[in-house]
């Protein structure tokens, strides 16, 4: 066990920078998991981490277990710890876990594109409903929020240790695809329900999810093979980008059942 008391410490300054800056992690190579959950949710998808960083209190109560996992646990007093979180209730745990940047994209996968969709939570939360219904592979445009950024990994609630993420992809590799490309429209393509009762939807796809306010760009939507509406018997004009990606990847991910 390793105890740090000092702020000016430069590996507090390191811990702090992952655990507040939304892209550190692509210049270390190194990501920053906060909280009990999430890391729990790293350690049971095979996940190992390089440092463990505890407050005292949480060492007290759970110092052994963690101990065993690695030779790099640290121990900060409860006030330290809580000057690394970017959280107003700061957890009491934090992993320091290796990153590198993106493989290969693969052409058959059944597939989720975001395109520049800027909000952490619904990038997260997009992830999640990947993840939940069979989506491996999420492919962010560039201008995407960053997909490893503490808030994201936030709202993904562990869904990033179950899924192939590639960052800054073009239009160019959304086209080299080698399944059917649908995005969402408010006002063109037939309706989702009516795909469902005619049998023509498929989990094979990649579906994609535009900008909080733009929408799908024109470029993409030219690649669109179907353009699905979501009907809204309530009236409103339309619905959140996460919530319309859930409706739109269980049906799909269902079609077949």
């Amino acid at each position: 066990m390793n105890l740090i008391t000092s702020r000016d410490n430069p590996q507090v300054k390191a811990w702090r920078r992952l655990a507040q800056d939304t892209t550190a992690y692509r210049k270390a190579g190194q990501f920053w998991l906060e909280g009990d959950h999430l890391c729990r949710a790293a350690i049971d998808r095979g996940v190992k981490p390089l440092q463990i960083v505890l407050s005292a209190t949480c060492f007290e109560k759970q110092g052994p277990q963690w101990a065993r996992l690695t030779d790099a646990l640290f121990v900060l007093p409860d006030a330290l710890f809580a000057s690394l979180s970017g959280l107003e209730s700061p957890a009491q745990m934090g992993f320091v876990v290796a990153w590198s940047a993106q493989g290969q994209i693969s052409s058959e996968a059944s597939t989720v594109v975001l395109d520049r969709l800027q909000d952490a939570g619904n990038v997260g939360a997009i992830l999640r409903c990947a993840s939940a219904f069979g989506y491996r592979q999420v492919l962010a445009i560039k201008g995407t929020a960053a997909l490893w950024s503490p808030k994201v990994l936030r709202a993904g609630m562990g869904a990033h240790f179950g899924l192939h993420l590639i960052e800054s992809v073009s239009d160019a590799d959304v086209a080299a695809l080698d399944v059917p490309v649908l995005t969402t429209s408010s006002h063109e393509g037939p309706f989702l329900h009516e795909l469902l009762q005619r049998k023509e939807l498929t989990p094979k796809c990649a579906w994609v999810f535009g900008h909080e306010g733009q929408g799908v760009s024109d470029s993409l939507m030219a690649l669109a093979r179907q353009k699905v509406r979501i009907a809204q018997p309530g009236g409103e004009e339309s619905l959140n980008v996460a919530t319309a990606a859930a409706i739109c990847l269980h049906a799909s991910a269902t079609a077949a059942i």
